[in-house]
């Protein structure tokens, strides 16, 4: 079970509304520490938490997200942070053990874990969703109609021969499963209402009402959470949902297409539907292959398009730009102009399912000279020497910007140089920002060093330094005091 404090459940909540300045947004994030958490928290019906440490990249990097978020929210979900560095008893007591961890604190309930986004937009959205019952409770038609006219979908219980009054079995059912998936989704019910036989209906969005599939879609199994779950999983996103930075990685657990263009659903739903309604037709060709389709505006993911497609700001123009990521990892563009009649999208799909098509690699050049003691690896030669079978490779992936992978520098070439004469290991480096990190490599910060023995190359080792309570600061890691130690011990490994 969770941690609670005292009657107190912890659970963490955010919710946005307007920008004020940084000094206002910074005043509205409630500061506690081992003093007064349990004093100040419970004066909140809901709550979420930053547990941090002020040296963490990640907890800067949230930080002004995390201020805005609290500016919008305030008056409806209080944010707040603990700094870990100085208050360890109230962040042990909750579990922390990296930075930033996020929880949801609500009067009465145990304390849960936020794995929501974590932009200023995506946590007010999350944490609005947390405010308020689980399920709506309605009562008339013009509840309905005002509650499913939304810009995300609504999953309704309504009256029926199996979920016909409160203490209904079905109806308990259905509010645990609000209460476990209301972070992600809309739930309401009612008793009075109904509009089917059936018991669930989920409602899709107006604005992405469309004539290639039913805005309403019927739940027709036995209702339990499980059942309710998969059925929500299976059928909320449709043939051809909206991609945003916040529903992005849910999206992206499967295999998935997307169109980029100037889509804009508050000002120009019609001319979005245009291009959607283009990609849903040839999409509808090949349901049940494996691929799911997607549609974003280019603006928000330009970056990320720049960084891992290598597109530029006028490529695709005004048409879509069409872009396929695996859930392994791998990418593939459509190189060819997009046609309103949709035949070369169509031309690109069945190049991709007949396996024709290129993967897209972002990697600097492989070096003509690599005769260092600390081999530099791109991502078109990663496979070539850190997969190679016969060796065991030690692999650091760093960025040239950072302070920490600077001081790391000699101390590694130094371990490089010891193991050199030993023809079965390789010590190498990856810049991570210029190539493409292979699946199975998690690289959140820099550097982050794995090997990959011979053997186990699928199954590569994160290296950690021993002790690390012995060196609270990352940077004091990698310093002459430790290396002789850690050379040895890396050594002793290889034994």
């Amino acid at each position: 079970m969770a941690p609670t404090l005292g009657f107190f459940p912890v659970v963490t909540l955010v919710v946005l509304s307007g920008f004020p300045a940084a000094v206002s947004s910074r005043r509205d994030v409630l500061e506690l520490g081992d003093a007064d958490f349990d004093y100040l928290a419970t004066e909140h019906e809901t709550m979420l938490v930053k547990f941090y440490a002020p040296w963490c990249g990640h907890c800067k990097k949230l930080a002004p997200e995390f201020e805005k978020a609290a500016s919008r929210l305030k008056g409806s979900v209080q944010l707040a942070k603990v700094d870990c560095t100085t208050n360890s008893e109230t962040c042990s007591r909750f579990g922390v053990s990296g930075y930033p961890t996020l929880r949801i604190f609500r009067y009465g309930k145990d304390s849960a874990p936020y794995d929501g986004p974590r932009t200023a937009e995506g946590i007010y959205e999350t944490m609005r969703r947390q405010t308020g019952p689980d399920s709506m409770h309605l009562k008339t038609k013009d509840d309905l109609k005002a509650f499913v006219n939304n810009h995300d979908a609504s999953i309704v219980g309504t009256r029926s021969r199996v979920f016909s009054g409160t203490d209904s079995p079905r109806l308990a059912e259905f509010l645990k499963a609000a209460t476990l998936l209301r972070e992600q989704f809309r739930f309401a019910h009612s008793t009075n209402l109904q509009l089917a036989e059936e018991c669930v209906l989920l409602f899709r969005p107006p604005r992405l009402a469309n004539a290639f599939e039913d805005s309403i879609v019927i739940f027709r199994d036995y209702l339990t959470i499980g059942s309710l779950r998969r059925f929500i999983r299976d059928h909320i996103y449709g043939l051809c949902p909206h991609m945003t930075i916040e529903n992005r990685d849910r999206l992206r657990v499967r295999d998935l297409l997307t169109a980029y263009y100037a889509l804009d659903y508050h000002h120009n739903i019609p001319g979005s539907n245009y291009w959607r309604n283009r990609v849903m037709k040839v999409a509808s060709k090949y349901v049940g292959r494996g691929l799911t389709f997607s549609i974003a505006n280019k603006k928000d993911f330009l970056l990320e398009l720049e960084e891992d497609f290598g597109m530029g700001t006028s490529d695709g123009g005004e048409l879509p730009f069409i872009t396929i990521r695996t859930r392994l990892g791998h990418k593939y563009t459509m190189r060819e102009e997009f046609t309103r009649d949709g035949a070369s999208l169509q031309r690109f799909l069945e190049d991709y399912f007949a396996g024709r098509l290129k993967r897209y690699i972002k990697s600097e050049p492989i070096p003509e000279k690599n005769s260092g003691a600390v081999k530099v690896v791109v991502a078109e030669s990663f496979d070539q020497v850190v997969n190679d079978p016969d060796k065991n490779v030690l692999i650091q992936f760093f960025s040239p910007l950072c302070p920490h992978c600077k001081k790391l520098e000699p101390v590694y070439g130094e371990l490089a140089e010891t193991l050199r004469s030993d023809p079965k290991i390789v010590i190498a480096k990856m810049n991570a920002l210029a190539n493409d990190v292979p699946l199975g490599y998690d690289v959140q910060g820099f550097p982050t060093i794995y090997f990959a023995p011979v053997g186990r190359k699928d199954e590569p080792v994160r290296y950690q330094v021993r002790h690390l309570s012995a060196y609270p600061r990352p940077e004091a890691r990698w310093t002459s005091a430790t290396v002789l130690d850690e050379k040895r011990r890396f050594l002793k490994v290889q034994k």
